[in-house]
């Protein structure tokens, strides 16, 4: 497998080089030469094949030759070993639940499964690998489970000060030993800028090996694909199957279009954003203008700037109105994201995260002219990670699970810092 930077199709790297750098040198984002259709046997009998098989036959598939097969399955056994399982809530509404896994978010499949490629391709050097992460919510804890005690690499987490809940709090910066966090006085965008121009900086990349664990590399995003197979092999795949997507760095999404290039039969994507809505208003409108991102209750989809949407544009050639047609935009703000989490407890039974409601309201919106659909909406979190949102909405107190309330007592480490570049790089020279 060989890949390009969006910005310049004909300089090829290998797959190695892509994990290992994050980034391409002049700032697009990697993707494969080609993407590989999966065999119609494989598709035509999904439901026989185990989630690690599916997994497995799809990065495999990918990353022919990238990686020795017994090695990409000792990869895919030890990242992929938790459920992705589908709850029907009615004969149109599915829930895809993602937080099944250390860190109880979507996240931490491609965590685990980018981790444990990176410390195969890291095992014979001698400097230590340095990720660098920007989240604005879970991607910091999946992060952190996923590359605790990995040898030989050491984890830096950006975060925005007070705009990640509590326990994502905790979740990033209690673990300590190779895990550092950083608590920015700014935005998620913030976060991210500061690891984008570390990326770019040469006088600071001559000194240390650093590669990214946000979405923008290439290996968080292939293992994000798995999760479309794995629900889609559990509804009825005759009729017409919708992913409702709540989106924001466009991870998600764009994994889900790798999914349907490789043969997916899909028959439509729900982008669904809370006002941050960048991508829907380029759906409806054709233009697309980044602006300073807002914070909401739905605080993972806080960006204003998505980095993954430079690949939308390369799945699509640039080309509008395909993309338009195979993705339709929504966003809701925080009023209607709190009745959506109502709506769905009061008439399914089923306690919601902000995130999941403001994908469930925009499958209900699309629902209206489209009233045959099977839509699977992700829910990329567990509710118990937003309490003060859930628990006042719902007047109802929501059981934590155990590995997340044994966090509240732990103590938070963390520096601040502030949104100067210099600042940043003079804390990474000092302290690695």
């Amino acid at each position: 497998m060989q890949l390009y930077s969006t910005k310049n199709s004909k300089a090829l790297v290998s797959f190695k080089e892509a994990v290992l750098k994050g980034l391409p040198d002049d700032n697009g984002l990697f993707m494969p030469e080609f993407i590989p259709v999966l065999s119609k046997d494989f598709l035509n009998n999904l439901s026989q094949y185990s989630f690690k098989d599916v997994a497995l036959e799809i990065s495999g598939t990918l990353l022919k030759e990238s990686i020795p097969e017994q090695d990409l399955e000792k990869i895919i056994g030890d990242a992929i070993n938790f459920p992705a399982p589908v709850v029907a809530l009615d004969f149109n509404f599915h829930v895809l639940e993602l937080f099944h896994g250390p860190s109880l978010a979507f996240k931490d499949f491609g965590a685990r499964f980018m981790a444990r490629t990176m410390s195969y391709f890291n095992k014979d050097e001698d400097q230590d690998l340095i990720i660098l992460v920007a989240t604005s919510g879970d991607t910091g804890g999946a992060v952190a489970a996923g590359f605790y005690n990995t040898p030989g690499i050491k984890v830096v987490i950006l975060y925005p000060s007070g705009k990640v809940s509590h326990l994502q709090e905790k979740q990033l910066t209690t673990l300590g030993n190779n895990i550092s966090a950083l608590e920015i006085q700014g935005t998620f965008d913030d976060c991210q800028a500061l690891v984008k121009k570390a990326f770019l900086d040469k006088s600071l990349t001559n000194k240390l090996r650093l590669s990214s664990a946000n979405s923008i590399n290439i290996a968080r995003l292939i293992p994000q694909a798995f999760y479309y197979f794995e629900a889609y092999k559990q509804v009825d795949q005759s009729r017409d199957i919708v992913f409702a997507v709540p989106s924001g760095n466009f991870g998600n999404l764009t994994a889900g279009l790798l999914a349907k290039k490789m043969g997916l039969n899909i028959a439509h994507f729900i982008a669904a954003t809370n006002v941050n809505k960048i991508v829907p208003h380029y759906l409806e409108t054709g233009h697309y203008e980044p602006k300073p991102s807002i914070s909401t209750i739905s605080n993972a989809m806080d960006v204003g700037n998505p980095s993954n949407f430079a690949r939308m544009l390369d799945i699509y050639s640039s080309t509008w109105n395909n993309m338009k047609e195979s993705i339709s935009g929504f966003s809701y703000n925080d009023q209607e994201t709190k009745e959506g989490i109502v709506e769905v407890f009061e008439k399914y039974n089923y306690i919601i995260d902000p995130h999941g409601a403001v994908a469930y309201l925009a499958f209900k919106d699309y629902l209206h002219n489209h009233p045959e659909s099977l839509g699977i909406i992700l829910e990329t979190a567990h509710p118990a990670k937003f309490l003060d949102v859930v628990e006042p909405v719902l007047n109802k107190t929501i059981d934590i699970p155990e590995r997340l309330a044994n966090l509240a007592h732990k103590e938070k480490q963390a520096t601040l810092l502030n949104t100067n570049y210099q600042t940043f790089k003079n804390w990474l020279i000092d302290n690695y």
